[in-house]
């Protein structure tokens, strides 16, 4: 798994592109980010939008030197759930 750098005063933008013959003629009907660890100061999901084969999450703020995991739980059209997360390591730049 990747390890995204980010920038703790950037809000930044993240996709993730469920077709890839995954869905095979499903569709995302239901997108919901989470982040772990939830704390004071952490990241914070600003806003969240959904297509029919993607999902993308705008992150902002985050601590210093802190790692987080971003975690997108889809449900599809055929009522199937997956989790997809990326990792998001905090450094300024």
């Amino acid at each position: 798994m990747s390890i995204f750098i980010k920038d703790p005063d950037a809000s930044v933008d993240y996709t993730i592109d469920w077709s890839g013959g995954y869905l095979s003629g499903e569709t995302v009907t239901a997108s919901n980010w989470s982040v772990d660890p939830a704390e004071a100061g952490g990241i914070e999901l600003l806003a969240d939008t959904a297509s029919d084969t993607g999902t993308n999450v705008t992150l902002t703020g985050g601590l210093k030197g802190h790692l987080y995991r971003v975690t997108n739980r889809i449900t599809t059209s055929a009522g199937r759930q997956d989790d997809r997360s990326l990792l998001i390591r905090i450094i300024e730049r």
